[in-house]
């Protein structure tokens, strides 16, 4: 007869091999939560929403009954596997700050796309549940599906979800890609990581567009990440010179956070080693890519999935703050390209330049 004691030692021994298994898939991070719905985690989404914070990210609030939670998602699951992949860099992010040639990418641009690595190392580690609990059901998530991964981080002790809304590890710091297996294997959970951002505000006073209307709390209509990626239009006027020459992402209020100096960059997984031409991108080059040199540079890298237009207007605007005559030819050119909002950037910038001392 098999005794609590015995189960649990059972359980632990899976739940050994488990994390394991998912350190051999390069996570360098993993944990267990349940997959019980949290109301708070829920009402604070929909008071998010409600605000209007998510800007035009519909697919936001479209599916926000069943993004609350994991039985919202899925009533059988039992336990969420979560996991973090570190693509902790090895230089300051912040480093090409006001360079009037070079254009600022986020850290997590400059390798290869994230969705794609962490999906293959999610559904080998998902192939491996399979084998070692064969009747169990799982699903795979990786920012694709309506699914909070950072709460989810919390609840399972990756970390805490900072004042810039991001999850922070004590060791790995800011600079954890997030997946999440759903599964019906009960699993002990590891319990929610404390909260350990103390009285810093430093992320808070780094952001350049004022995006934070109060800590723990983005409005990502002023982030300079939703503006260069997931804003399709022209960007309002009054965030482009605080946008200096950042073309995709921003990093300042992850960079400066106190917990990165204990983030270890033997831990980053090779996938996300800078690519030489994107550490340090020149703004002469990039602004002169048409379609097809477009996504033939950017091929397997997440900028590919913004196209040619949203990113050339990017440019633009990194064009009009730096100053650059030598950039004047180009912008003048881009004019007329057959895209409004590539045009009006264009306009905008050679304005600018024109102005310049």
């Amino acid at each position: 007869m098999v005794n609590m004691a015995d189960t649990r030692l059972i359980e632990h021994r899976f739940e050994t091999r488990l994390r394991n298994k998912a350190r051999e898939l390069g996570f360098a991070s993993v944990g267990i939560a349940p997959a019980a719905d949290d109301p708070l985690r829920a009402e604070r989404l929909h008071a998010w929403l409600d605000s209007g914070f998510h800007g035009a990210m519909g697919w936001m609030e479209d599916r926000a009954d069943v993004r609350q939670g994991p039985q919202s998602m899925w009533p059988a699951a039992k336990s969420v596997i979560a996991l973090g992949m570190s693509y902790a860099p090895e230089i300051d992010p912040l480093a090409l700050e006001g360079d009037a040639e070079k254009a600022r990418i986020s850290v997590y641009a400059q390798g290869r796309d994230y969705h794609d690595v962490l999906k293959k190392a999610l559904k080998a580690l998902a192939r491996w549940l399979c084998e070692e609990v064969p009747e169990t059901q799982l699903k795979v998530f990786v920012d694709t599906a309506p699914v909070m991964e950072k709460p989810l981080g919390e609840a399972a002790g990756l970390g805490w979800q900072g004042k810039h809304t991001n999850l922070v590890s004590r060791e790995h710091g800011s600079w954890l890609f997030l997946g999440a297996i759903y599964t019906t294997i009960e699993l002990t959970p590891d319990g929610d990581h404390a909260d350990l951002c103390g009285s810093c505000r430093a992320c808070q006073d780094a952001c350049p567009t004022n995006a934070f209307p109060q800590p723990y709390q983005l409005d990502a209509r002023r982030c300079i990440s939703y503006l260069t990626i997931e804003h399709k239009g022209p960007i309002p006027e009054e965030f482009r010179s605080a946008i200096g020459n950042r073309i995709y992402g921003c990093d300042d209020c992850l960079a400066v956070c106190p917990w990165n100096k204990f983030a270890d960059t033997a831990a980053r997984h090779l996938a996300f080693v800078p690519r030489g031409e994107l550490a340090a991108p020149e703004l002469a080059q990039l602004l002169a890519l048409d379609d097809v040199a477009f996504r033939a540079k950017f091929s397997g890298s997440p900028i590919k999935r913004i196209g040619r237009n949203r990113f050339v207007r990017n440019c633009l605007i990194a064009a009009g703050n730096s100053g650059n005559n030598a950039l004047l030819d180009q912008v003048a050119e881009l004019r007329s390209d057959p895209d409004p909002v590539v045009s009006e950037a264009a306009d905008w910038a050679l304005s600018r330049l024109s102005a310049a001392p």
